[in-house]
């Protein structure tokens, strides 16, 4: 389109697109104004098991966008669940929240329930809390919590804060356990809670600002969803004259000038004036 001259920056033609761009700029394609960006938007889904977590499967399996409400708009899955895991997995119209929420140095936890096959010990699980090479892969630690026992299983709660292919399966395998079961129960902040498999609900966009930790009123959009840093408070003192209030303490003021003294009259009859012009009666 640019090639054939029909995209504008303000007016003007471009005629190459290492050009940057800022919000303020009007860009039209065919004379026709782009539309403005979409806000940022960010939806947890209950993937059933079963389903394949791609746009496109190549053997033809059916997919969790295959099963998302009609009505939804075009959406990303921010991480993956393999096809025979379910629980939460969110879903964002963002590519730069998708990217943020996918980056370990976001430091979010995310949290699995997770049903073995035989009856381990809690020493059993010490190496995934200390970390593990498996097939050339360094795995971090994990957090780990046997919780019961049931008959020939064992159900346990497993966090971690980066999300290798298949971590946790190829973990347990590697210490010779089988996992049967395995449901992703949070993602950070974001929880299952009593959601049912194929379940759809949008977070709320306030509750959105606090967890990206953006500026109250800021409206994240598809692109510029980036996180602000929060300014520190500024310290409440109070200022010279003793009244509360906040802000910075009061400049000291300056000592007040000793006034002069009046101008000292002779006594006496006052001189007379000097002769102006006649005046014209």
């Amino acid at each position: 389109m640019i090639e054939r001259g029909e995209v504008a920056v303000n007016g003007t033609v471009i005629t190459s697109p290492a050009l940057d761009v800022l919000p303020t700029d009007r860009i039209t394609v065919k004379g026709a104004p782009v539309a403005a960006p979409e806000a940022a938007r960010l939806w947890l889904y209950y993937k059933p098991e079963g389903l394949v977590t791609t746009n496109a499967d190549e053997k033809g399996r059916i997919t969790v966008f295959d099963r998302l409400p009609p009505d939804m708009p075009r959406v990303m899955s921010v991480g993956r669940l393999d096809l025979n895991s379910e629980g939460l997995l969110l879903l964002t119209n963002d590519g730069e929240l998708k990217r943020r929420l996918e980056l370990p140095s976001t430091g979010w936890l995310r949290k699995y329930r997770v049903r073995i096959k035989g009856n381990p010990t809690d020493a059993d699980l010490e190496p995934l809390r200390t970390g593990l090479t498996v097939e050339g892969d360094r795995f971090l630690p994990m957090t780990v919590t046997l919780d019961r026992v049931q008959g020939a299983n064992a159900w346990l709660t497993v966090g971690l804060r980066e999300g290798k292919n298949r971590e946790i399966r190829r973990a347990m395998t590697h210490l010779g356990l089988t996992v049967n079961r395995l449901i992703r129960v949070s993602f950070g902040p974001f929880r299952l809670n009593d959601m049912e498999p194929g379940a759809v609900e949008e977070i709320k966009a306030k509750v959105l600002r606090e967890q990206l930790g953006l500026d109250e009123g800021a409206e994240p959009t598809t692109g510029l969803a980036k996180a602000k840093p929060r300014k520190a408070p500024t310290p409440r003192t109070a200022p010279a004259d003793g009244k509360t209030g906040g802000g910075p303490p009061a400049a000291p003021r300056k000592p007040a000038t000793k006034p002069r003294p009046p101008a000292l009259r002779t006594n006496g009859p006052k001189p007379p004036r000097a002769p102006g012009r006649p005046r014209d009666r």
